[in-house]
């Protein structure tokens, strides 16, 4: 009898034991994004000529991370994300020499109401306009960033010391805050706070978000956000600076068949700058975005996006008050399995305004002229 007994338990620890291990998990991921992108106009101190270089994260940058959860029991899960970024062609880190400079949060999961999170993490416009635009990480993401990324779509700015509510979808209602410390004395000296929602119904998708950054020029390096970290990416966006930075963002797209189509509207205001030589005025963008996707067979796939973008620049002598930039871009895609694909993407740009050149994101440099070409091909895998 005791050695049935023994056997029995034996038998069910053995059934146990991996039933609790399935509960808990850490997982490595990542993408890597490796390519040649041709700019015809690069300007380099006094000289300007054509740019050919083999480049990392053409679309996406090249990435790995951890993530991990353990069940709690109740519904609840504790769960982190530790996420790098690195240039493929040389090794470096991203992200300012950062170990997991793309995100690195911790929190609690509830399968009931949501998910908060502790870290460095990205703010609602990402979470929920983002997805709609063409900036979406399964569209022409990096390269298709509006003008120096004024709206963060492409979270050229990560949010430091966040503290972050996303909720589960309630009959197709997500919604979501975050709130992040300024870490001085000085509580409203570089701190941010973003919400955000969404709804989709169907082939039908609505988003909007809004994000405040307070004191983003201040000399509080530990903050909200990091300007040396900006400085490292050379992408702009929440390089102009500010005493108050305000991203008003919402997008809505529609799938048929095959298709879907989209159009995304954001208006960006940085008030108290210098950038454009204003002398602590106004720097404003209004972006309107119009997209489109269309699977030509189940592998290839096609992807066209028109921008325009009307900017504002107040108290400037050197550029002129009222620059606009049109952007057109287009994308072709080759899936040669689920986790591998080659690309071709190209991008022309056409701004106006007195002072003020062409520069599409990631081309390598501002242009000498009004115009900008960018071709790319190339190669990404994930894992």
């Amino acid at each position: 009898m005791t050695k049935k007994l023994f056997l029995g338990a034996t038998i069910a620890a053995s059934l146990i034991a991996p039933l609790a291990h399935a509960q808990n998990s850490v997982t490595l991921y990542g993408l890597i994004d490796a390519g040649l992108m041709y700019t015809n106009n690069v300007k380099k101190g006094s000289s300007a000529g054509s740019l050919v270089q083999a480049t990392s994260g053409n679309i996406n940058g090249s990435q790995f991370g951890l993530r991990g959860n353990e069940d709690l029991g109740g519904g609840l899960r504790a769960i982190f994300v530790l996420e790098n970024g690195f240039n493929i062609q040389n090794g470096k880190l991203g992200q300012n020499n950062r170990l997991f400079g793309r995100q690195a949060y911790v929190g609690i999961d509830s399968a009931q109401y949501g998910t908060l999170t502790l870290g460095r993490q990205y703010d609602s416009g990402v979470d929920f306009v983002a997805p709609l635009s063409e900036v979406a990480s399964t569209f022409g993401k990096t390269g298709f960033a509006h003008p120096f990324d004024n709206d963060n779509l492409d979270y050229s700015v990560r949010i430091n010391n966040a503290v972050k509510f996303n909720s589960h979808s309630m009959a197709g209602l997500k919604f979501g805050g975050l709130y992040a410390f300024s870490n001085s004395t000085d509580f409203s000296s570089n701190r941010a706070y973003s919400v955000g929602a969404s709804y989709g119904n169907g082939p039908l998708n609505f988003a909007a978000s809004y994000l405040q950054i307070n004191g983003s020029n201040s000399t509080n390096t530990s903050g909200a956000i990091d300007t040396a970290e900006s400085t490292a990416n050379g992408t702009g966006g929440f390089l102009l600076g500010a005493d108050v930075q305000r991203v008003a963002a919402a997008g809505v797209n529609y799938a048929f068949g095959p298709a879907v189509l989209g159009f995304v509207y954001s208006h960006s205001q940085y008030q108290g700058t210098k950038s454009f030589g204003s002398a602590g005025g106004t720097v404003r963008f209004d972006n309107f975005e119009v997209n489109g996707r269309y699977a030509l067979t189940p592998a290839l796939k096609l992807g066209v996006a028109y921008v325009y973008t009307d900017g504002h620049v107040s108290r400037t002598t050197t550029y002129g008050a009222d620059p606009k930039w049109n952007q057109v871009n287009a994308q072709l895609i080759y899936s040669l399995s689920k986790r591998t694909d080659v690309y071709a993407e190209g991008m022309f740009q056409h701004v106006s305004g007195k002072q003020y050149v062409a520069f599409v994101n990631t081309a390598g440099g501002a242009s000498s002229t009004a115009n900008q070409v960018v071709g790319t091909v190339g190669l990404r895998t994930r894992f």
